[in-house]
Protein backbone atom coordinates (compact mmCIF):
# COMPACT_ATOMS: atom_id res chain seq x y z
CA UNK A 1 0.00 0.00 0.00
CA UNK A 2 1.37 3.44 -0.73
CA UNK A 3 2.33 5.82 2.04
CA UNK A 4 0.93 9.38 2.32
CA UNK A 5 4.03 10.81 1.26
CA UNK A 6 4.41 9.11 -2.12
CA UNK A 7 0.71 10.44 -2.79
CA UNK A 8 1.27 14.20 -1.61
CA UNK A 9 4.68 14.50 -3.79
CA UNK A 10 2.62 13.75 -6.30
CA UNK A 11 -0.05 15.89 -5.98
CA UNK A 12 2.29 18.71 -5.20
CA UNK A 13 4.36 17.85 -8.65
CA UNK A 14 1.40 17.65 -10.43
CA UNK A 15 -0.07 20.71 -9.63
CA UNK A 16 3.39 22.79 -10.15
CA UNK A 17 3.63 20.55 -13.14
CA UNK A 18 7.21 19.08 -12.73
CA UNK A 19 9.46 16.84 -10.54
CA UNK A 20 10.47 18.56 -7.13
CA UNK A 21 14.18 18.26 -5.31
CA UNK A 22 12.55 17.95 -2.11
CA UNK A 23 11.64 14.92 -0.03
CA UNK A 24 8.24 14.44 1.82
CA UNK A 25 7.64 12.48 5.22
CA UNK A 26 3.99 12.14 6.64
CA UNK A 27 2.39 11.00 9.81
CA UNK A 28 2.18 7.81 8.83
CA UNK A 29 6.01 7.24 8.97
CA UNK A 30 6.07 7.01 5.15
CA UNK A 31 8.72 9.00 3.22
CA UNK A 32 9.46 9.70 -0.52
CA UNK A 33 11.56 11.62 -2.66
CA UNK A 34 15.38 11.87 -2.86
CA UNK A 35 17.07 10.96 0.74
CA UNK A 36 19.32 13.20 0.16
CA UNK A 37 17.45 15.88 -0.85
CA UNK A 38 18.48 19.09 0.72
CA UNK A 39 15.38 20.08 2.21
CA UNK A 40 12.36 17.66 3.93
CA UNK A 41 8.41 18.65 4.04
CA UNK A 42 7.04 17.00 6.86
CA UNK A 43 3.46 16.62 7.45
CA UNK A 44 2.36 16.55 10.67
CA UNK A 45 -1.49 15.42 9.72
CA UNK A 46 -3.64 15.87 7.24
CA UNK A 47 -5.27 19.68 8.49
CA UNK A 48 -1.61 20.47 6.93
CA UNK A 49 -3.17 19.50 3.84
CA UNK A 50 -6.95 21.01 4.61
CA UNK A 51 -4.58 24.29 4.95
CA UNK A 52 -2.77 23.92 1.40
CA UNK A 53 -6.63 22.98 -0.31
CA UNK A 54 -8.80 25.78 1.32
CA UNK A 55 -6.28 28.41 0.31
CA UNK A 56 -3.79 26.87 -2.39
CA UNK A 57 -1.35 29.77 -2.60
CA UNK A 58 1.60 31.26 -0.27
CA UNK A 59 -0.91 31.66 2.38
CA UNK A 60 -1.93 28.31 2.80
CA UNK A 61 1.62 27.20 2.77
CA UNK A 62 2.23 29.65 5.32
CA UNK A 63 -0.25 28.82 7.66
CA UNK A 64 0.30 25.20 7.84
CA UNK A 65 3.89 25.71 8.49
CA UNK A 66 3.20 28.68 11.16
CA UNK A 67 0.40 26.66 13.11
CA UNK A 68 2.96 23.80 12.95
CA UNK A 69 1.19 21.93 11.00
CA UNK A 70 4.41 21.41 8.94
CA UNK A 71 7.75 21.40 9.41
CA UNK A 72 10.27 21.93 6.88
CA UNK A 73 13.91 20.26 8.11
CA UNK A 74 16.92 21.37 6.39
CA UNK A 75 17.61 24.02 4.51
CA UNK A 76 14.78 26.37 4.24
CA UNK A 77 16.43 28.37 1.02
CA UNK A 78 16.63 24.93 -0.98
CA UNK A 79 12.78 24.77 -0.79
CA UNK A 80 11.51 28.40 -1.60
CA UNK A 81 14.23 28.40 -4.01
CA UNK A 82 12.36 25.41 -6.31
CA UNK A 83 11.36 27.50 -9.61
CA UNK A 84 7.67 28.84 -9.27
CA UNK A 85 6.62 26.52 -6.42
CA UNK A 86 4.31 28.67 -4.71
CA UNK A 87 2.97 30.38 -7.51
CA UNK A 88 2.12 27.24 -9.53
CA UNK A 89 -0.10 25.97 -7.11
CA UNK A 90 -3.03 27.25 -7.34
CA UNK A 91 -6.09 28.26 -9.31
CA UNK A 92 -4.39 29.54 -12.36
CA UNK A 93 -2.62 26.30 -12.75
CA UNK A 94 -5.21 23.83 -11.86
CA UNK A 95 -7.05 25.95 -15.00
CA UNK A 96 -4.24 24.71 -17.35
CA UNK A 97 -4.48 20.55 -15.45
CA UNK A 98 -6.33 18.30 -17.69
CA UNK A 99 -9.48 17.48 -16.40
CA UNK A 100 -9.00 13.41 -15.86
CA UNK A 101 -5.49 15.14 -13.80
CA UNK A 102 -7.81 17.44 -11.40
CA UNK A 103 -9.89 14.51 -10.73
CA UNK A 104 -7.15 12.27 -9.65
CA UNK A 105 -5.92 15.06 -7.86
CA UNK A 106 -8.98 15.21 -6.23
CA UNK A 107 -9.50 11.52 -5.05
CA UNK A 108 -5.92 11.58 -3.90
CA UNK A 109 -6.68 14.57 -1.35
CA UNK A 110 -10.01 13.07 -0.24
CA UNK A 111 -8.66 9.46 0.00
CA UNK A 112 -6.08 11.45 2.49
CA UNK A 113 -8.60 13.13 4.44
CA UNK A 114 -7.51 16.59 3.74
CA UNK A 115 -11.15 17.07 3.36
CA UNK A 116 -13.18 18.79 6.30
CA UNK A 117 -14.00 22.19 7.59
CA UNK A 118 -11.72 24.74 7.24
CA UNK A 119 -9.12 25.21 10.17
CA UNK A 120 -9.23 28.29 11.63
CA UNK A 121 -5.62 30.58 10.87
CA UNK A 122 -2.98 30.71 13.34
CA UNK A 123 -4.13 33.11 16.29
CA UNK A 124 -0.88 35.28 15.46
CA UNK A 125 -2.04 36.28 11.99
CA UNK A 126 -3.63 39.55 11.75
CA UNK A 127 -7.08 39.98 9.49
CA UNK A 128 -9.06 42.67 9.74
CA UNK A 129 -7.51 46.17 10.43
CA UNK A 130 -9.46 48.82 11.75
CA UNK A 131 -10.28 52.19 10.63
CA UNK A 132 -9.61 53.84 6.91
CA UNK A 133 -6.32 52.02 5.48
CA UNK A 134 -3.49 54.62 6.03
CA UNK A 135 -5.31 56.68 8.63
CA UNK A 136 -3.11 57.34 11.43
CA UNK A 137 -5.33 55.34 13.75
CA UNK A 138 -5.32 51.90 11.44
CA UNK A 139 -0.87 52.82 10.92
CA UNK A 140 -0.57 52.65 14.64
CA UNK A 141 -2.14 49.72 15.22
CA UNK A 142 -0.19 47.72 12.00
CA UNK A 143 2.88 49.29 12.89
CA UNK A 144 2.21 47.74 16.39
CA UNK A 145 1.34 44.16 15.20
CA UNK A 146 4.68 43.94 13.42
CA UNK A 147 6.99 45.66 15.88
CA UNK A 148 5.62 45.24 19.46
CA UNK A 149 6.29 41.86 20.09
CA UNK A 150 9.21 42.32 21.81
CA UNK A 151 12.70 43.79 21.79
CA UNK A 152 14.60 40.94 23.36
CA UNK A 153 13.17 38.62 20.50
CA UNK A 154 14.09 41.34 17.81
CA UNK A 155 18.17 41.21 19.86
CA UNK A 156 18.43 37.72 18.58
CA UNK A 157 18.20 38.14 15.54
CA UNK A 158 19.01 41.87 14.63
CA UNK A 159 22.54 41.84 16.71
CA UNK A 160 23.83 44.36 18.85
CA UNK A 161 23.25 46.99 16.15
CA UNK A 162 19.72 46.71 16.35
CA UNK A 163 18.78 47.81 13.09
CA UNK A 164 16.15 46.84 10.87
CA UNK A 165 17.42 47.60 7.51
CA UNK A 166 19.33 46.51 4.61
CA UNK A 167 23.53 46.53 5.97
CA UNK A 168 25.98 48.21 3.52
CA UNK A 169 28.76 45.10 2.60
CA UNK A 170 31.41 46.95 0.33
CA UNK A 171 34.23 44.39 0.18
CA UNK A 172 36.06 44.08 3.17
CA UNK A 173 32.91 43.83 5.04
CA UNK A 174 32.71 40.45 7.57
CA UNK A 175 29.95 41.11 9.91
CA UNK A 176 26.92 42.27 9.99
CA UNK A 177 27.90 44.58 12.49
CA UNK A 178 30.35 46.33 10.54
CA UNK A 179 27.55 46.06 7.90
CA UNK A 180 25.18 48.14 9.63
CA UNK A 181 27.73 50.63 10.83
CA UNK A 182 28.77 51.35 7.63
CA UNK A 183 24.93 51.92 6.51
CA UNK A 184 24.58 54.25 9.26
CA UNK A 185 27.81 56.11 8.06
CA UNK A 186 27.11 56.35 4.55
CA UNK A 187 24.00 58.11 5.23
CA UNK A 188 25.07 60.37 7.23
CA UNK A 189 27.88 61.50 5.00
CA UNK A 190 25.46 61.48 1.82
CA UNK A 191 23.15 63.82 4.48
CA UNK A 192 26.63 66.21 4.77
CA UNK A 193 26.31 66.33 8.88
CA UNK A 194 28.32 68.24 11.14
CA UNK A 195 28.21 69.53 14.53
CA UNK A 196 25.55 71.71 15.07
CA UNK A 197 22.81 70.25 12.97
CA UNK A 198 19.83 69.36 13.41
CA UNK A 199 18.42 65.96 12.16
CA UNK A 200 14.91 64.21 12.13
CA UNK A 201 14.57 60.38 11.61
CA UNK A 202 11.37 59.24 10.53
CA UNK A 203 10.35 55.77 11.48
CA UNK A 204 13.49 55.87 14.25
CA UNK A 205 13.14 52.35 15.16
CA UNK A 206 15.40 51.43 18.14
CA UNK A 207 17.27 54.74 17.88
CA UNK A 208 20.37 53.18 16.09
CA UNK A 209 20.67 55.93 13.34
CA UNK A 210 20.15 59.17 16.23
CA UNK A 211 22.52 57.52 18.18
CA UNK A 212 25.37 57.43 15.71
CA UNK A 213 24.52 60.75 13.69
CA UNK A 214 25.10 62.29 17.14
CA UNK A 215 27.91 60.32 18.92
CA UNK A 216 29.89 60.49 15.44
CA UNK A 217 28.91 63.98 14.15
CA UNK A 218 28.14 66.06 16.41
CA UNK A 219 24.38 66.82 15.83
CA UNK A 220 21.00 67.30 17.59
CA UNK A 221 18.50 65.06 16.44
CA UNK A 222 14.81 64.02 16.96
CA UNK A 223 13.43 60.22 16.21
CA UNK A 224 9.82 59.51 15.73
CA UNK A 225 8.33 56.25 15.50
CA UNK A 226 5.02 54.56 16.07
CA UNK A 227 6.12 51.40 18.55
CA UNK A 228 5.81 52.43 21.93
CA UNK A 229 8.22 49.51 22.91
CA UNK A 230 10.81 50.65 20.18
CA UNK A 231 10.86 54.35 21.52
CA UNK A 232 11.06 52.95 25.32
CA UNK A 233 13.98 51.06 24.38
CA UNK A 234 15.37 53.73 22.34
CA UNK A 235 15.29 55.97 25.12
CA UNK A 236 16.88 53.83 27.40
CA UNK A 237 19.78 53.58 24.73
CA UNK A 238 19.97 57.30 24.68
CA UNK A 239 20.46 57.82 28.15
CA UNK A 240 22.72 54.72 28.90
CA UNK A 241 25.31 56.99 26.10
CA UNK A 242 24.64 60.30 27.97
CA UNK A 243 22.86 62.21 24.91
CA UNK A 244 19.85 63.18 26.08
CA UNK A 245 20.63 66.52 25.55
CA UNK A 246 21.31 66.08 22.12
CA UNK A 247 18.81 63.20 21.03
CA UNK A 248 14.95 63.56 21.67
CA UNK A 249 12.81 60.12 21.08
CA UNK A 250 9.08 60.46 20.88
CA UNK A 251 5.94 58.33 19.77
CA UNK A 252 4.82 60.20 16.83
CA UNK A 253 3.48 60.07 13.53
CA UNK A 254 5.59 61.67 10.94
CA UNK A 255 2.38 63.85 9.78
CA UNK A 256 2.13 64.89 13.13
CA UNK A 257 5.93 66.31 13.24
CA UNK A 258 5.55 70.43 13.80
CA UNK A 259 9.09 71.55 15.12
CA UNK A 260 11.18 72.30 11.56
CA UNK A 261 13.16 73.07 10.24
CA UNK A 262 15.43 70.40 10.33
CA UNK A 263 19.16 70.53 8.21
CA UNK A 264 18.38 67.17 7.18
CA UNK A 265 15.84 64.04 7.68
CA UNK A 266 16.73 60.26 7.52
CA UNK A 267 13.66 58.06 6.19
CA UNK A 268 15.16 54.66 6.65
CA UNK A 269 13.02 51.31 5.94
CA UNK A 270 9.80 53.43 7.41
CA UNK A 271 7.94 54.78 3.47
CA UNK A 272 7.27 51.28 2.68
CA UNK A 273 4.50 51.62 5.40
CA UNK A 274 3.20 54.85 3.91
CA UNK A 275 1.43 53.68 1.12
CA UNK A 276 0.75 55.07 -2.30
CA UNK A 277 -2.69 57.42 -1.53
CA UNK A 278 -0.37 59.01 0.72
CA UNK A 279 3.05 59.53 -0.55
CA UNK A 280 2.72 62.81 -1.73
CA UNK A 281 1.55 63.92 2.32
CA UNK A 282 4.60 62.23 2.93
CA UNK A 283 7.26 64.14 0.48
CA UNK A 284 5.60 67.30 1.24
CA UNK A 285 5.58 66.91 4.57
CA UNK A 286 9.61 66.18 5.00
CA UNK A 287 9.85 68.85 2.22
CA UNK A 288 8.55 71.85 4.97
CA UNK A 289 9.85 70.39 7.83
CA UNK A 290 13.42 71.42 5.62
CA UNK A 291 15.93 74.55 5.57
CA UNK A 292 16.42 75.34 1.74
CA UNK A 293 19.24 73.16 0.99
CA UNK A 294 18.42 70.58 3.57
CA UNK A 295 18.78 67.06 2.14
CA UNK A 296 16.57 63.76 3.04
CA UNK A 297 17.51 60.35 2.39
CA UNK A 298 14.65 57.94 1.88
CA UNK A 299 15.98 54.51 1.87
CA UNK A 300 13.14 52.10 1.30
CA UNK A 301 12.56 48.47 -0.69
CA UNK A 302 10.78 48.91 -4.34
CA UNK A 303 9.57 46.98 -6.89
CA UNK A 304 11.57 46.07 -9.51
CA UNK A 305 9.11 46.88 -11.80
CA UNK A 306 6.04 49.39 -11.44
CA UNK A 307 2.56 47.53 -9.73
CA UNK A 308 -0.80 47.83 -10.40
CA UNK A 309 -1.77 51.02 -8.20
CA UNK A 310 -4.76 49.30 -6.68
CA UNK A 311 -3.89 47.69 -3.00
CA UNK A 312 -6.03 44.73 -2.54
CA UNK A 313 -6.44 43.57 1.05
CA UNK A 314 -5.45 39.73 2.72
CA UNK A 315 -4.22 37.49 0.19
CA UNK A 316 -0.37 37.72 0.98
CA UNK A 317 1.63 36.02 3.58
CA UNK A 318 3.15 39.20 4.04
CA UNK A 319 0.12 41.28 4.78
CA UNK A 320 -1.76 38.83 7.16
CA UNK A 321 1.59 37.98 9.04
CA UNK A 322 4.22 40.64 8.86
CA UNK A 323 3.77 43.80 6.86
CA UNK A 324 -0.31 44.54 6.86
CA UNK A 325 -0.96 47.61 4.79
CA UNK A 326 2.46 48.08 3.11
CA UNK A 327 3.05 48.57 0.01
CA UNK A 328 6.33 48.57 -2.22
CA UNK A 329 6.08 51.08 -4.71
CA UNK A 330 8.52 51.26 -7.79
CA UNK A 331 11.53 53.59 -7.54
CA UNK A 332 10.30 56.08 -9.90
CA UNK A 333 6.81 56.76 -7.88
CA UNK A 334 8.92 57.39 -5.04
CA UNK A 335 11.28 59.89 -7.21
CA UNK A 336 8.09 61.55 -8.80
CA UNK A 337 6.07 62.40 -5.68
CA UNK A 338 9.53 63.84 -4.63
CA UNK A 339 10.11 66.21 -6.97
CA UNK A 340 6.18 67.02 -7.27
CA UNK A 341 6.81 68.50 -3.69
CA UNK A 342 9.55 70.50 -4.82
CA UNK A 343 12.74 68.22 -4.05
CA UNK A 344 15.44 68.38 -6.28
CA UNK A 345 16.62 64.62 -6.96
CA UNK A 346 20.36 64.66 -6.56
CA UNK A 347 21.58 60.58 -6.40
CA UNK A 348 19.65 57.08 -6.40
CA UNK A 349 21.81 54.10 -5.23
CA UNK A 350 20.94 50.51 -5.11
CA UNK A 351 21.45 47.95 -2.62
CA UNK A 352 19.62 44.87 -3.97
CA UNK A 353 22.71 42.62 -3.06
CA UNK A 354 23.01 44.33 -0.06
CA UNK A 355 20.04 43.33 1.19
CA UNK A 356 20.08 39.28 0.73
CA UNK A 357 23.52 39.18 2.30
CA UNK A 358 21.88 40.95 5.73
CA UNK A 359 19.03 38.77 5.46
CA UNK A 360 21.02 35.74 5.13
CA UNK A 361 22.94 37.23 7.93
CA UNK A 362 19.37 37.12 9.87
CA UNK A 363 18.33 34.20 8.89
CA UNK A 364 21.15 32.97 10.77
CA UNK A 365 21.00 34.67 13.98
CA UNK A 366 17.52 33.02 14.22
CA UNK A 367 18.53 30.21 13.65
CA UNK A 368 21.16 30.03 16.21
CA UNK A 369 19.27 31.78 18.85
CA UNK A 370 16.08 29.52 18.31
CA UNK A 371 15.46 28.07 21.34
CA UNK A 372 15.62 31.39 23.02
CA UNK A 373 13.61 32.96 20.33
CA UNK A 374 10.65 30.61 21.09
CA UNK A 375 10.87 31.44 24.67
CA UNK A 376 10.55 35.21 23.75
CA UNK A 377 7.77 35.15 22.02
CA UNK A 378 6.14 31.48 20.59
CA UNK A 379 7.07 29.15 18.07
CA UNK A 380 4.44 30.29 15.51
CA UNK A 381 6.21 33.72 15.09
CA UNK A 382 9.68 32.18 15.03
CA UNK A 383 8.23 30.33 12.25
CA UNK A 384 6.94 33.19 10.81
CA UNK A 385 9.95 35.61 10.71
CA UNK A 386 12.18 32.51 9.56
CA UNK A 387 9.87 31.95 6.81
CA UNK A 388 10.01 35.39 6.06
CA UNK A 389 13.39 36.63 6.27
CA UNK A 390 14.39 33.78 4.25
CA UNK A 391 11.92 34.15 1.12
CA UNK A 392 12.95 38.04 1.29
CA UNK A 393 16.56 37.04 1.05
CA UNK A 394 15.81 35.16 -2.15
CA UNK A 395 13.86 37.90 -3.42
CA UNK A 396 16.99 40.25 -3.16
CA UNK A 397 18.94 37.79 -4.70
CA UNK A 398 16.63 37.56 -8.27
CA UNK A 399 16.96 40.80 -9.71
CA UNK A 400 13.18 40.86 -11.86
CA UNK A 401 11.43 41.03 -8.00
CA UNK A 402 12.97 43.23 -5.37
CA UNK A 403 15.41 45.81 -5.04
CA UNK A 404 16.70 48.93 -2.33
CA UNK A 405 17.21 52.75 -3.28
CA UNK A 406 18.64 55.00 -0.99
CA UNK A 407 17.44 58.56 -2.64
CA UNK A 408 19.29 61.61 -1.96
CA UNK A 409 17.17 64.36 -2.61
CA UNK A 410 17.54 68.46 -1.66
CA UNK A 411 15.17 70.79 -0.82
CA UNK A 412 16.86 73.92 -3.35
CA UNK A 413 17.72 77.37 -1.65
CA UNK A 414 16.27 80.82 -2.67
CA UNK A 415 18.30 80.69 -5.64
CA UNK A 416 17.95 76.68 -7.17
CA UNK A 417 21.32 76.34 -5.07
CA UNK A 418 21.66 72.90 -3.38
CA UNK A 419 24.73 72.97 -1.44
CA UNK A 420 25.67 70.00 -2.19
CA UNK A 421 29.30 68.64 -3.34
CA UNK A 422 29.80 67.84 -6.97
CA UNK A 423 30.49 64.41 -7.27
CA UNK A 424 29.88 61.35 -4.85
CA UNK A 425 33.55 61.20 -3.54
CA UNK A 426 32.45 64.78 -1.87
CA UNK A 427 30.49 62.45 0.88
CA UNK A 428 33.88 60.70 2.02
CA UNK A 429 35.38 63.42 2.82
Amino acid sequence: MTGAATKILTVFEELVGTELPISVCCWDGSQAGPPDAAARVHFRNRRALRRVLYSPDELGLARAYVSGDLDIDGDIFALLDVPDLVSRIGDHRISEMSAGAVLRTGATLVGLGALGLPPKPPSIEMRRKPGRRHSRSRDSETVSHHYDVGNAFYELFLGPSMVYSCGYWPTGTQTLEDAQRGKLDLICRKLGLKPGMRLLDVGCGWGSMALHAAQNYGVEVVGVSLSHEQVEYAKGRVSDAGLTDRIEIRVQDYRDVDDGPYDAISSIGMSEHVGLANLQTYTAKLYGLLKPEGRLLNHAIASVKSLPDKVVDGRSFIDRYIFPDGEILSLSKTVDALERSGFETRDSESLREHYALTLRAWVANLRENWDAAVGEVGAPRVRTWLLYLAASALGFEEAHRLTIHQVLAVKPGARGTSGMPKSREGWSL
